[in-house]
């Protein structure tokens, strides 16, 4: 195997590992590099991890959401889907105009936890072991080590994936689904918490290769910023005229309280009905004769955790239907394909259709 070049690792190239940040409170060693995977670096975090109550995972949200706020105007409904996205352990793929802010939402989420963060900026000459690794041949030693990829930190920005190469691409579906690195035939496990941050330009495709449904349905949300109001576009240009907001940002949340916020989402009660409700959601997508594929049972499972997450940073230790009906918008319609004669119509529309016509509880 062709060791990857240390070129690549530099500010400035397709690939930027930021690893020993002290300042930022770095998780990463010089362990990392010699082969010792993430499970092994995780495990004093998991723990000492705090158990955490839904009033204590809402402070959470709200002390990571007023963050955030400072660097990026950004939607509060699409900001309160990233979050879900966190806590659920999901990924997330933000997707519009350039020049809205999408890197900076993605940076700034990172910057908002003191946990280690990997930059990808995706080209066409990208390779997988640029993403999840290789290993190198130590001559000193006379053995293989593996030096891990950017997709060993906790939170992993992947800008323009669209731009890379199918075989890059794909690299990332067992990192995503699976949260571990095989090369070689050994095993690495990634780091926890782990969350993607991806984006792409809708409609820019010269140079591009349009995602699979494969690798969409690994995301747990499609979220968009659109243009900002006129009254916060001239606040920010005021804003950001000294410099990048992104990087006065502190942490506000540790490793250990966001794997504690996760676990309480986990713990969030889903009653048989609800369970139910979101099955017949997903039977009327799959019904609905505008659509060439509907959701699948995956896109119900991240459904349900993130309507669990949802609830729980509102404060609630039970979901309700009505948490299914406020991200139903981001978590399905980039799983549905339409049919070729369905013209004029949207994804979007078919769920909001769905969520109509099915009873809540």
């Amino acid at each position: 195997m062709v060791p990857a070049r240390r070129s690549q690792l530099r500010e400035g190239d397709p690939v930027r590992r930021r690893l020993g940040d002290k300042r930022r409170g770095s998780v990463a060693s010089d362990e990392a590099w010699n082969g010792v995977t993430g499970a092994r670096r995780n495990i004093a975090r998991v723990s000492s991890v705090p158990e955490l109550e839904p009033a204590g995972v809402a402070t959470l949200g709200n002390r990571i959401a007023a963050n955030v706020r400072r660097a990026v105007k950004v939607p509060d409904e699409t900001l309160r889907s990233v979050i879900v996205a966190l806590l659920s352990e999901g990924h997330v793929l933000i997707e519009d105009y350039p020049g809205v802010g999408k890197t900076a939402l993605a940076r700034s989420l990172a910057r908002s936890i003191e946990a280690e963060y990997a930059r990808i900026q995706c080209t066409v000459d990208l390779l997988p072991a640029d993403v999840v690794g290789t290993n190198v041949f130590n001559q000193r030693e006379g053995r293989f080590e593996f030096r891990p990829g950017p997709v060993f930190a906790n939170v992993v920005l992947v800008d323009e994936i669209n731009r890379a190469s199918p075989k890059t691409q794909s690299g990332l579906l067992e990192c995503m689904q699976e949260r571990h690195v095989t090369v070689d035939v050994h095993t690495h496990e990634l780091a926890r918490p782990f969350v993607v941050l991806a984006t792409q330009n809708p409609i820019e495709y010269e140079g591009t290769y349009p995602l699979p449904e494969a690798q969409l349905d690994r995301f747990a949300v499609r979220v968009s910023l659109g243009y900002p109001e006129a009254d916060d576009e001239v606040e920010m240009l005021a804003e950001h005229a000294e410099g990048d907001r992104v990087l006065e940002l502190e942490p506000v949340a540790t490793v250990a309280e966001v794997l504690a916020a996760q676990a309480a989402a986990t713990r969030v009660h889903a009653s048989d009905a609800l369970r139910r409700y979101v099955v017949a959601v997903l039977e009327a997508t799959r019904e609905d004769a505008r659509l060439e594929l509907g959701a699948s049972p995956r896109a119900g499972l991240m459904l349900l955790k993130a309507a669990k997450a949802l609830a729980a940073l509102e404060g609630r230790d039970h979901a309700l239907p009505d948490d299914v009906q406020a991200l139903a918008g981001a978590v399905l319609p980039h799983r549905l394909l339409l049919a070729p004669e369905a013209a004029g119509a949207t994804p979007g529309e078919v769920v909001r259709s769905a969520i109509e016509r099915v009873p809540a509880l």
